[in-house]
């Protein structure tokens, strides 16, 4: 009897904590709310859930000469990342074009409010872009999403008319739970927490019905997102793709050499192809 109960103790707690502990959200998101320096970016907010979204904005340089914005870039970062960390820099990357960058901080990550979940990321990132379309006046707008960013980038793409994507390292979550943490629990673990991640999010899926040019940028030796993994979304993608290796590159390593050569002109292909749709 003693040893029954305590084998019911066991499962209970499985139970508990597989089904109401958050396991996906707690082991994938790594929020933070200390203030970052973000340079030149403005901050701005929306409406969300009873909350508020985070976005920063800049415009680039050759933006701020035309006095007008050809294209703009809506952009998702990594799982522990922050926006306004990044904005400003990068719209200085894109000088040579007129574009402008808003970049999104996640639900409970900066100032967007919690709570932190992995199911409130898909609705974020659409408000974020209706927003930006009622502000673009008909311009293009280029998703451009970094590791879980690149997740969040492939379910816009899949519900709004976007003129491309931009998926740096990006990860098939539930492939990869379950490939690569599942044989160490026999599955016990891995199988009910891939199970919650949200469709959302589901990488292969939403690359099998998107139909808009893309540049894939992809880390040989990345550690994080295995290469095989990065290989199924890319496999799977449906539309146009140019795909840029980054050899010897880990997961957050910076695009240089030859690689952002090579980036600046499919960003060329990119936007004239976007420009067209």
């Amino acid at each position: 009897m003693h040893q029954t109960r305590i084998a019911l103790a066991f499962v209970a707690a499985y139970f508990i904590l597989i089904f109401f502990a958050h396991l996906p959200d707690h082991l994938i998101l790594f929020p933070t709310r200390a203030s970052i320096d973000a340079g030149g970016a403005v901050r701005k907010t929306i409406p969300f859930q009873n909350g508020e979204l985070e976005l920063w904005t800049a415009i680039s340089r050759r933006a701020q000469q035309n006095g007008r914005v050809d294209t703009y870039v809506l952009r998702f970062y990594g799982n522990a990342d922050r926006a306004e960390r990044w904005v400003a820099a990068e719209a200085d990357e894109w000088n040579n074009r007129a574009v402008e960058i808003w970049g999104m901080n996640y639900p409970g990550f900066g100032g967007s409010t919690g709570p932190t979940r992995l199911s409130r990321i898909g609705p974020a990132a659409l408000t974020a872009f209706d927003e930006l379309q009622r502000h673009s006046n008909g311009q293009p707008i280029v998703l451009y999403g970094a590791s879980l960013g690149a997740s969040t980038a492939l379910h816009l793409a899949a519900h709004r008319p976007v003129a491309g994507l931009i998926l740096h390292n990006p990860p098939p979550l539930r492939q990869m739970i379950l490939r690569q943490f599942g044989w160490w629990n026999l599955w016990l673990l891995a199988g009910p927490i891939a199970l919650q991640i949200p469709r959302d999010l589901d990488s292969v899926s939403n690359a099998k019905a998107i139909h808009v040019p893309a540049i894939f940028l992809l880390a040989d030796k990345d550690e994080v997102v295995a290469p095989r993994f990065h290989r199924l979304v890319v496999e799977a993608y449906a539309g146009e793709k140019r795909v840029i290796s980054l050899p010897g590159a880990y997961h957050n390593d910076p695009i240089e050499g030859a690689a952002l050569a090579d980036l600046n002109r499919a960003l060329d292909w990119l936007l004239l192809r976007g420009a067209s749709r």
